[in-house]
């Protein structure tokens, strides 16, 4: 996948960095030193782990099961309902927090077993430390190769597409969702932020307007999070709605489709 078009006065990363060097070249040394020391490993109800932000005060993932989660919610609602929607392309999608790469990783193990081939980019503020990444024990939810191209390849993600297996491609833009800009228009948004509770900003109908502008028409939204205002927001810029069993611990869930 070619990159995308770097964002205005953004300083760009030393590639013989590693990846924690890295971060530190893009964003302040302070502010992302602050973030992810406030980063601890969480067991969740299905035995997979997570992060809690004590600075947010939410965990990265639903405390009821991280990875049937990411597995129910992005997965068997986004990914393979996008693959019957487009059986015959490459499926591209854009993940509005990176996080852990738990989302990611799921995404992979699913492409590469169906072999359907992946452009993935993930937006993430404040992009953990590769050794935060690797502490969330995810190596044993996929195979060594997709784990091992994760990690070896995280650092030079925030610089470039990079093909993590064959006919996979990972891009870790490292910005605020709302200076993100793009002419790629993608197949699939995983809409990953923290909840409304934790970030508002994230939520608003601006900032949603904004981010599906990069879905194309017959483009799928998909989110573990369900409000009426959303629902509107959704509706307003010609989305149709679909309300869907949740992952465990939520009733519901949601997947919105953009008009042709």
């Amino acid at each position: 996948m070619a990159a995308s078009k770097p964002i205005p006065n953004q300083p760009q990363a030393n590639p013989n960095s590693t990846p924690y060097q890295t971060i530190l070249q893009i964003e302040s040394a302070t502010l992302f030193i602050k973030f992810v020391g406030m980063n601890k490993i969480t067991l969740t109800a299905d035995g997979s782990n997570t992060l809690f932000n004590e600075d947010i005060g939410e965990h990265y993932h639903s405390k009821h099961g991280a990875l049937q989660e990411s597995k129910h919610v992005f997965i068997a609602a986004g990914l393979q309902y996008a693959t019957e929607q487009f059986p015959e392309e490459a499926i591209s999608i854009l993940e509005v927090g990176f996080g852990t790469g738990l989302n990611f990783l799921m995404t992979v193990a699913y492409c590469d077993y169906h072999e359907v081939k992946l452009r993935y980019t993930g937006l993430e503020a404040f992009p953990l430390r590769s050794e935060d990444l690797e502490s969330t024990g995810y190596d044993q939810y996929v195979v060594p190769k997709i784990w091992n191209g994760l990690t070896l390849n995280y650092g030079k993600a925030m610089q470039q597409a990079v093909e993590i297996l064959p006919g996979q491609q990972l891009k870790i833009v490292h910005t605020y969702l709302h200076r993100f800009q793009t002419t790629e228009q993608f197949h699939l948004i995983y809409y990953d932020a923290f909840s409304v509770q934790h970030q508002p900003e994230m939520w608003t109908d601006e900032i949603i307007a904004h981010v599906c502008q990069f879905l194309r028409p017959g483009g799928i939204f998909v989110t573990y999070a369900i409000t009426g205002k959303l629902k509107r927001a959704l509706k307003d810029i010609g989305f149709t709605i679909e309300k869907l069993p949740g992952a465990a611990g939520k009733r519901e869930m949601l997947r919105a489709t953009k008009s042709i």
